[in-house]
């Protein structure tokens, strides 16, 4: 392992924050101003866009996530109201209820998707170009799998 000095890897690590976040909120204001999503609800699409049935069970959900149950209930009561997903009972499991998107909400989170994607090309994948983009998944996913919450 080189020998990195404790305040270049410090420095090194801020970039990496900065550079998301920069980056983070730049897409994030493009979904809000084209779409008018909020983050949380932005975030709730793309994980149901991307589940077997466009459903998930709102516990998973609400971890994946990242909010509270609370936080989690709220969001996903604005987001029943705005007809953006429907809960459904578990046909095995009386305890548990999904999330599924509803045609509106399908609509909404393949715009959502095309959206990002496209934000993505400009703000990641034009400076870095391929091989680094490429280069910088795998280390992100390296770091997930390396530090991910211990179950």
């Amino acid at each position: 392992m080189p020998d990195i000095g404790d305040d270049e890897i410090v420095t090194w690590w801020g970039l990496v924050i900065e550079g998301y976040q920069a980056t983070q909120d730049r897409l994030l204001a493009e979904i809000a101003s084209r779409l008018g999503l909020a983050p949380g609800p932005f975030d709730i699409l793309l994980r149901l866009l991307r589940s077997p049935g466009h459903r998930l069970p709102m516990t998973r959900l609400a971890k994946e996530a990242a909010l509270s149950s609370g936080g989690f209930t709220k969001v996903a009561d604005r987001m029943a109201e705005a007809g953006l997903i429907r809960r459904e009972p578990s046909e095995t499991d009386r305890r548990v209820t999904h999330a599924v998107l509803t045609d509106h909400g399908l609509d909404m989170a393949q715009r959502a998707s095309k959206l990002t994607s496209e934000v993505l090309r400009e703000r990641v994948f034009k400076p870095l170009g391929q091989k680094r983009s490429t280069e910088l998944a795998e280390a992100m996913r390296t770091l997930r799998a390396t530090n991910g919450a211990q179950e």
